[in-house]
């Protein structure tokens, strides 16, 4: 028998074994489909809270492989999902506080990847459980992908959860949409690894700024490339961005197509760093989606998000398009939650990040620099910014947001107060808190009050461009 045949033995084993509550199905056989199949839907998913209860069944959550559970999604009294998921521990530095995020999949009944619309959102069978914590907020992430999605720049969609492991109350969570191709998500052609004539190989493509995917943290051949230009825009400069693949996967992408995402980036920037980067025919033009650059830089700067533009940064690639940025990610440490390299600030550039913190490995490309000195580029941002502080990010409008936000968490779920009353660290410095409250309403304050200051000085800011 071989070691996955045992794992499955040992949890039907544990299935059988389980009594389970109402609130508390699990699939009750290895002949038994999920316990409920049906697309869920309701009027307000995006304002409700959802339960998450998940049963390990005596296993312990790691940091990858997946481990075998059982899942119960509640919404009041209706039971949204009762099934097989897998889950590990994820995130980076997140892994060190006490209160962990997980990566789940929805499996069925043979452990099979299983799309289905959790919590209401579109069908896949990836998702992320974040919980944020040193965000004292809860909020950062759910609203900066909020206004992305209103912006017509896709974010990963949320729902409001709180979650229970093994009958341990974990506090406030953020379902999210894991970032990947998919028709609901990053909308490209599935590339197959046959495709390789001139049409078919073009697209499509994620990579993404980031550091590595790999066990040992390393960049090499096999996940990733290196950029020809340093971060000045320079060729004989030594240090330079390095480019994860991440659709199609390290594994799954092959030579020819390896070959032609990087020989597209190159050009690109080949294009940025000439001396007539700004030709509307033969400039950078040609090789990117300039409109989806602009939300971009818009998005990061709002927030002075201070990963902003170097990590977490995605770029894909339709087929027969060009390169667009996007999905935006991990926006924890963004509006005025970070404590370094003028992170806390609402008067500074974030693009300008390698001028405040030159030492640091992980740096912003020269793009952004360079984009500034185009006359269409600067034109485009100022009409595109100032449109949307006259409706979307108005300063009624993102107070409105937070308020929102407030409002549901605190009095009409409570479920800020659980969280807290779990997690008891409003009085304390989590990194890289650069400011402790000592309550959630203090929190909250900060962040409107951040914010308004933050609009006043991009409106000064980008007029003077």
């Amino acid at each position: 028998m071989v070691i996955k045949d045992i794992v499955k033995l040992f949890f039907f084993l544990n299935l059988f074994l389980i009594s389970c509550t109402k609130d508390e199905k699990v699939i009750a056989d290895n002949e038994s489909e999920n316990s409920n199949i049906i697309e869920f839907e309701c009027d307000n998913c995006q304002d409700s809270t959802f339960v998450f209860k998940i049963n390990t069944l005596g296993g312990e959550i790691v940091d990858e492989p997946k481990i075998a559970s059982a899942l119960t999604v509640l919404l009041g009294d209706s039971t949204q999902y009762a099934g097989n998921i897998g889950i590990e521990i994820r995130g980076e530095s997140s892994q060190y506080f006490e209160k962990k995020s997980y990566g789940i999949e929805t499996w069925d009944k043979n452990y099979n990847d299983l799309d289905y619309n959790l919590a209401g959102l579109p069908k896949e069978e990836d998702w992320i459980l974040y919980g944020p914590y040193s965000d004292k907020s809860l909020i950062r992430n759910k609203i900066i992908y909020n206004i992305s999605n209103k912006m017509g720049m896709y974010a990963s969609r949320t729902r409001n959860v709180e979650l229970y492991i093994n009958n341990d109350y974990k506090g406030f969570y953020l379902l999210m949409e894991k970032i990947k191709r998919d028709k609901n998500r990053v909308n490209i052609k599935k590339l197959e690894n046959d495709d390789i004539d001139e049409e078919l190989i073009s697209g499509g493509y994620i990579i993404k700024i980031d550091k590595s995917d790999l066990e040992d943290n390393s960049f090499n051949d096999f996940n990733s490339f290196s950029s020809r230009y340093d971060v000045n825009g320079s060729l004989q400069g030594d240090k330079k961005i390095l480019f994860n693949y991440e659709y199609p996967k390290p594994e799954e992408i092959n030579p020819s197509q390896k070959k032609y995402i990087i020989d597209y980036v190159n050009e690109f920037e080949k294009s940025l760093s000439s001396s007539n980067f700004s030709d509307i025919n033969n400039g950078f033009r040609k090789f990117i989606d300039d409109k989806t650059f602009i939300d971009f830089f818009i998005l990061n700067e709002l927030s002075n998000n201070v990963d902003g533009y170097r990590l977490s940064t995605y770029l894909h690639k339709e087929r027969n398009e060009k390169l667009k940025i996007g999905p935006i990610w991990d926006f924890n440490l963004s509006f005025g939650n970070a404590d370094y390299c003028g992170g806390d600030r609402f008067d500074v550039w974030t693009y300008k990040f390698n001028e405040r913190c030159p030492g640091d490995f992980w740096s912003v490309p020269f793009w952004w620099k360079k984009f500034l000195e185009d006359e269409v580029i600067v034109s485009n941002l100022k009409i595109r910014w100032f449109e949307l502080r006259s409706d979307l990010l108005s300063d009624q409008s993102l107070e409105d947001m937070v308020n929102k936000e407030f409002d549901l968490l605190y009095f009409k779920t409570e479920a800020a107060k659980r969280n807290f009353n779990k997690w008891k660290i409003l009085e304390n410095y989590i990194w890289p808190n650069s400011y402790v409250g000592g309550n959630y309403y203090n929190e909250i304050e900060f962040l409107k009050n951040w914010i308004k200051n933050r609009t006043i000085w991009l409106d000064e800011s980008i007029n003077n461009l």
